[in-house]
């Protein structure tokens, strides 16, 4: 049994010795990170005063906003990087998981609009996805809906007191502005603008061990008509030879799990390989080093696509994503918490906002044999659900406890770790920030509480645009 401890992945990076020297002032004079604390006060302008604000472009962000503006609500997103949608696109993940039961499509209204556009716009043959043109369709869905919206804008801080944000600070290049608006919605995955505020929150397992990340890639090379004929059966065929592999010390770490290339045709792929363990995507110096790591991995993986696998002799790196693929960091408390009970009992709830079916996805926690054979075994067996069945998406679990004017949507919502490893993908995240859109627009509206917000009108309006609702 291998075990993957920090030490021995910062060894791999290289900056075992950095990291080691930060703590203590270095001998050329330069400072180790300070202790010291500062006062920071000034005056900002507030560059927006609107109805929602929404804090990430992902694709939960982006359906916040679109279903916001469609009720008539001012909007304004601030988005970091430098395009919409997030792990999709910036983060390079190369397949959206299912949209369907098997009978229904479920993440109707905005889901829906993106999938068929997107049909329309790319031009890559291949079932993975074509980044940019969903680029594309996240950007003019934004734009014909009327939202304001930015680039390159980082929110830094939030101004809450009793249960209500009033505020909250931006970072752009042309520097810092506050908006102030009357209910604000959280997409960012990480939850910060929840966490930030005092919202409660939970991250990992009972250990607080997290999900380790990806740094997805593109590759050129591939014959995919040679590895379609030479392919094994069975789940993560690219893993055939892994064991090999390690055998012949191919690899730093000996991850197991190798979810494997997805066509984009012409010879193209996008790659979901590689694990950076231990990563917490809530602080940079974590994330650094799993952008390091990750980036020197994708040499071992060309090696071992190379001279393992038919059809990849060819095969190069062409590129890796901007963002590392992060699975998993807060999740922030809210009303109800979403867990494994009910999705083992494919759950009606009165409030529902969608349903959705995807398999808990769990990447195992560690590199050893056993973490990932328990993960095949809960994925591929053990929660796999049969065609048309389903579980129900409640309304309070967008709803942080104690906060009024506050909704939290995609990565963050309120579940435990296993149901997280369902709805944390692209189609659940459509779900939920769909939901929070037309939500903070009805409560703005109505100057009501978030959690005071009529379920039967918030369900109405949302079956208007398409959702999913048998129940309803």
């Amino acid at each position: 049994m291998q075990r993957f401890s920090r030490r021995a992945w910062m060894k791999a990076t290289g900056l075992l010795v950095a990291a080691l020297a930060s703590r203590h002032s270095k001998a050329d004079g330069t400072a180790a990170p300070s202790k010291a604390e500062v006062a920071f006060q000034r005056k900002l302008p507030v560059k927006y005063e609107v109805d929602v604000f929404v804090a990430g472009g992902g694709p939960a962000g982006t359906a916040a906003a679109v279903a916001a503006r469609s009720q008539g609500a001012s909007v304004f997103l601030a988005e970091a990087h430098s395009c919409f949608g997030g792990m999709g696109t910036a983060g390079r993940v190369p397949v959206f998981m299912p949209v369907s039961d098997g009978v229904n499509f479920l993440p109707g209204g905005f889901g829906r609009r993106v999938l068929d556009r997107l049909a329309k716009d790319k031009s890559l043959p291949g079932p993975a996805t074509d980044i940019e043109a969903l680029k594309r369709v996240y950007d003019a869905l934004v734009a014909e809906s009327g939202a304001a919206f930015s680039f390159q804008t980082t929110l830094c801080a939030v101004e809450a007191s009793g249960g209500r944000i009033s505020h909250v600070v931006c970072a752009a290049p042309g520097g810092l502005f506050a908006v102030k608006a009357r209910v604000f919605v959280d997409a960012t995955g990480n939850g910060d603008l929840a966490a930030w505020a005092g919202a409660a929150f939970e991250k990992g397992d009972t250990q607080g061990r997290l999900m380790p990340g990806t740094l997805c890639s593109l590759w050129s090379g591939v014959d995919w008509k040679t590895w379609a004929e030479s392919r094994p059966k069975g789940p993560q065929p690219d893993g055939h030879m892994l064991e090999k592999a390690f055998a012949d010390g191919v690899f730093t770490v000996q991850d197991r799990h190798l979810t494997g290339m997805h066509s984009l045709g012409e010879g193209l792929a996008g790659g979901n390989i590689g694990h950076t363990y231990g990563v917490d995507g809530t602080d940079e110096r974590s994330l650094t080093e799993a952008l390091v790591f990750g980036r020197k991995s994708m040499k071992e993986y060309e090696r071992y696509y190379r001279g393992y696998l038919k059809g990849f002799e060819n095969v190069r790196l062409v590129a890796t994503g901007s963002l590392l693929g992060v699975r998993e960091t807060r999740r922030i408390t809210g009303d109800y918490v979403l867990g494994i009970a009910d999705y083992k009992a494919r759950a009606v709830f009165p409030d529902e906002i969608g349903r959705y079916a995807y398999a808990i996805d769990i990447h195992p926690l560690t590199t050893d044999k056993a973490s990932y054979e328990k993960h095949r075994k809960e994925f591929d067996e053990e929660f796999r659900y049969k065609k048309g069945e389903s579980y129900g998406i409640p309304y309070r679990i967008l709803t942080p406890k104690g906060f009024d004017n506050l909704l939290v949507a995609g990565r963050c919502v309120s579940t435990d770790q296993l149901v997280h490893g369902s709805l944390r993908v692209m189609p659940g995240c459509f779900i939920t920030g769909q939901a929070a859109g037309v939500a903070a627009a009805m409560c703005a509206s109505d100057a009501k509480p978030v959690r005071a917000a009529d379920v039967g009108e918030l369900q109405r309006r949302l079956k208007v645009l398409g959702a999913y609702l048998p129940n309803a």
